[in-house]
């Protein structure tokens, strides 16, 4: 059993990924970090081999450097901070070796989109990324819409796309990817419904963690293709 704790876990996120946990086979858990249940992460991480992440870009960073120091894999959904700092994360002495995995989506379609168009981007001219959330949500861009941009460029060797950015009430997750060339155009899309469309990627990245033989990896295309 993969012992698993969450950080954020009053959060709507937290609160889906805790229920995936408790329903999934081979998991356990262990503890739920957050402000609101007055539980720190300090508090559950003695207990876990594993903490998922879904806290704010204010503090995922922190959350992440105390998990690899106490030797505890995380898993983070959160975006919009800068991860640099994690390639020089130390685990402190005597505590096994902790890798660290970002994904900027967890649905599978999400990371299929992104695949796509970055295949798309070899051979269309031109592309924009739309990008619609929530309007609670904190980053704009999305974590997705810039992962997306980042390996669209990485792919035709360009500049990285155009990304416009919504915040509505309404939406979950939504992103487009419209791509232009002489005479034609290509969309690619991706809606996300409901959040429990996250979490079959949240449990892969779960059981992949403790097996990365490279820490931090960014993207869960590491762990599905």
């Amino acid at each position: 059993m993969i012992r698993v704790a969450v950080a954020g876990a009053a959060g709507r996120m937290g609160q889906t990924v805790c229920e995936a946990v408790e329903r999934a086979a081979d998991m356990e858990l262990v503890g739920r970090a957050d402000p609101v249940l007055q539980r720190s992460l300090e508090d559950v991480l003695p207990d876990a081999e594993v903490v998922v992440d879904f806290t704010r870009p204010d503090t995922a960073l922190g959350n992440a450097l105390a998990c690899v120091r106490a030797g505890v894999h995380v898993v983070i959904g959160t975006t919009g901070f800068d991860p640099a700092p994690l390639k020089q994360a130390h685990t402190a002495e005597g505590r096994p070796q902790a890798n660290v995995l970002i994904a900027p989506n967890f649905a599978i379609g999400a990371v299929l989109m992104m695949r796509f168009a970055a295949e798309a981007a070899k051979h269309m001219e031109k592309a924009e990324i739309i990008e619609l959330h929530h309007d609670a949500k904190l980053d704009a861009p999305s974590g997705t819409a810039a992962r997306t941009a980042e390996l669209m460029a990485a792919a035709n060797g360009r500049a990285a796309p155009p990304i416009h950015s919504v915040r509505l009430p309404g939406f979950v997750a939504s992103q487009e990817v419209i791509l232009g060339d002489l005479g034609q155009t290509l969309t690619i899309r991706h809606d996300t419904i409901s959040r429990e469309s996250f979490m079959p990627g949240v449990l892969l990245a779960v059981r992949a963690v403790p097996t990365l033989t490279e820490s931090p990896v960014v993207g869960l295309e590491n762990v599905l293709f």
